[in-house]
């Protein structure tokens, strides 16, 4: 099966694991992924953020590394990939304002192609009309009521669990990247076999007397 092209949308503040995590694991399987984001270009960089439940009521939020952008915005088309995903963090929040950024999810939505969101990535979904209308969805908790309002269906999977409706695979947040990527990966259509594993041939002896 040849690779597949994922278009990933990010902004400042994404995510940090829900970036790297995923772009390296479907580039470790061969697939492609382009990550872009609004009015940058490849080879520039934005800030990541990482989030964690450290004993508070709600997430605390830290500066991660930065990422630098292997494709431009605006040279991005949607009919070139096969799925687009949208990472988590504070991104999602303020780049679903984006027409541009709707355009490319209604683009998905209406062809029936495969969309992956986790964490509050599905704010970007919600932000275009019927998307996620009937939908089955996970997301962090506090999107729940968006979710709701939305038309969708909020479902609480637990920390390391993905949620699939059909070509939409979804999860609550980088705890459970393992089995996102995993539901995303079906979707797509990849299958990693295991076999036994072929010793690899007894070396030579290595002489350490120097050659005549």
């Amino acid at each position: 099966m040849a690779g597949k092209k994922i278009l990933m949308l990010v902004g400042d503040f994404t995510e940090e694991y829900e970036i790297f995590v995923f772009e390296q694991a479907m580039h470790a399987v061969g697939h492609t992924v382009h990550v872009v984001c609004p009015d940058r270009k490849a080879g520039e960089n934005i800030k990541t953020s990482l989030h964690d439940f450290e004993g508070d009521q709600t997430y605390t939020e830290k500066y991660g590394h930065l990422y630098t952008l292997n494709k431009t915005f605006s040279e991005a088309k949607p009919a070139d990939y096969d799925a687009v995903y949208i990472a988590g963090g504070r991104g999602p929040e303020y780049i679903r304002i984006d027409p541009r950024v709707q355009a490319i999810i209604r683009h998905f939505h209406e062809n029936n192609k495969p969309i992956f969101t986790i964490c509050h990535g599905v704010q970007v979904l919600i932000a275009v009309d019927g998307v996620v209308k009937g939908k089955r969805v996970a997301a962090l908790q506090f999107c729940e009521p968006e979710v709701r309002l939305a038309g969708g269906v909020y479902v609480d999977v637990g920390p390391t669990e993905a949620c699939v409706d059909g070509m939409l695979v979804s999860a609550k947040g980088w705890t459970g990247l393992a089995a996102f990527m995993r539901e995303c990966m079906k979707v797509l259509g990849t299958k990693i076999e295991h076999g036994a594993i072929t010793p690899a041939p007894k070396a030579g002896k290595v002489s350490l007397m120097a050659a005549e």
